[in-house]
């Protein structure tokens, strides 16, 4: 709104400062100030009235250490994270950018599932929450929504990168297609010009290919929000470890975000060029302000919690980001640790069920799931898990700082992969 208030001031009275709201890295800045402003100082009125209302956490015995301590924390503090988000980015974003407008609803999209859930569990007493299969069916309309505006939208379309080799192979510059094109094509390391077509996948349909190419695109995007999101909420289980592994992640999906509406940047990394991605910057440094601004009431010990209305909301905004910017197939090394989280549940839940059915008794990989929850539980004590180390509990801080470190290895060799050839 401000964008487009300043940016008429500017054309038609030459109003003094306005013209700084062209340059996107003056509005990224303010986006993350007040972002960070608005999940500080509101925040704290917002934990209050939920204290006031007895919104808090019911705590499952685990016998995790300090565990019983959380009880009656306030949660649902997701929505102090939403605010923080929107509120930025419709002052200062170009509304009129698809991308802006496909972040937009996303954050509105999974707020609304992710409240929907902590409503029923808190409000409704129903500790399972929001039937998993609407939260798929919620899950699968934003997928849905955001692979068929990629693939309808005249908007949203690319450059294909193309690399300028010597005579000795090496590669000495990147040259970019003269006109804007719809493609199917997606950013994945160590492949040709660092792309990858999903509709090289159906080359035996000829003409079709193209088309099948986009169906599968949609069905990438699915399955991408719908693991990213569940990610998200798997992590969400130690004080300010979710928040903070977003806070990292946020920043790599900024960076990249401006380098590919930037066809100078682009041309350096060899990825394709994407009019019109730079804006998501903005929309970047609030998703960053307002994850490092509720740190300051969810880091250990927790003041508040997001609950599903934050974590469910964060992996969908990671998700639906990377899609934008055709980086979906990074996502496995950028956002390691939610799949790693993710991961250690299915070989958990799997290996239970197979050895159940086959000894008559269930056995375990880890001393338990996720990942996290495995370094609170000592070694050798009683549980019997094919993994027993480390054999000392590890505190709570400690466990979500290494965590943090991991997530910003991870983001460094996301980057530093697309310039390996």
């Amino acid at each position: 709104m401000l964008y487009h208030l300043f940016t008429y001031l500017d054309k038609t009275f030459d109003f003094p400062g306005a013209g700084m709201f062209n340059f996107i890295s003056f509005r990224t800045g303010l986006a993350f100030i007040l972002a960070l402003i608005l999940s500080t100082t509101f925040g704290r009125r917002i934990i209050d009235y939920l204290q006031k209302k007895q919104i808090g956490e019911t705590i499952r015995e685990l016998g995790l250490e300090g565990q019983m301590s959380k009880k009656g924390t306030p949660t649902m503090g997701g929505v102090i994270i939403i605010i923080a988000i929107l509120v930025p980015t419709l002052l200062l974003a170009a509304l009129n950018n698809l991308y802006i407008i496909l972040m937009l609803i996303t954050t509105i999209w999974m707020g609304l599932i992710g409240f929907l859930d902590d409503y029923i569990k808190v409000f409704r007493k129903n500790k399972e929450g929001l039937k998993g299969r609407f939260k798929i069916v919620g899950q699968v309309g934003l997928g849905l929504i955001v692979g068929l505006t990629m693939y309808l939208s005249p908007d949203i379309v690319i450059r294909e990168n193309k690399e300028i080799k010597g005579e000795t192979t090496r590669v000495e510059g990147v040259e970019y297609a003269k006109q804007d094109v719809k493609s199917t094509k997606t950013t994945i390391p160590f492949f040709k010009n660092n792309n990858l077509d999903y509709a090289d996948a159906f080359q035996w349909a000829g003409d079709k290919a193209q088309t099948y190419g986009w169906i599968l695109f949609v069905l990438v995007t699915i399955f991408i929000v719908t693991a990213v999101s569940n990610g998200a909420n798997m992590t969400d289980g130690l004080d300010g470890l979710a928040t903070g592994s977003s806070a990292i992640i946020g920043v790599i999906l900024g960076i990249l975000a401006y380098v590919s509406g930037n066809v100078n940047y682009a041309g350096y990394l060899n990825i394709m060029y994407l009019p019109g991605t730079g804006e998501l910057l903005i929309y970047a440094g609030a998703f960053i302000g307002a994850t490092i601004g509720f740190l300051w009431y969810n880091a250990f010990p927790a003041q508040v919690f997001m609950g599903d209305t934050g974590s469910l909301t964060l992996g969908g905004i990671i998700a639906v980001f990377a899609l934008a910017i055709h980086k979906e197939l990074l996502i496995p090394i950028l956002c390691g640790v939610f799949f790693v989280e993710n991961l250690s549940v299915m070989i958990q839940v799997g290996y239970f069920k197979y050895t159940k059915k086959r000894y008559g008794e269930g056995r375990r990989v880890f001393k338990m799931a996720p990942l996290h929850h495995h370094y609170q539980k000592p070694g050798n004590s009683g549980i019997q898990a094919l993994i027993q180390r480390p054999l000392q509990a590890m505190p709570e801080s400690k466990i979500v700082v290494r965590f943090w470190i991991v997530g910003i290895i991870l983001a460094a060799v996301t980057i530093i992969t697309l310039k390996i050839r």
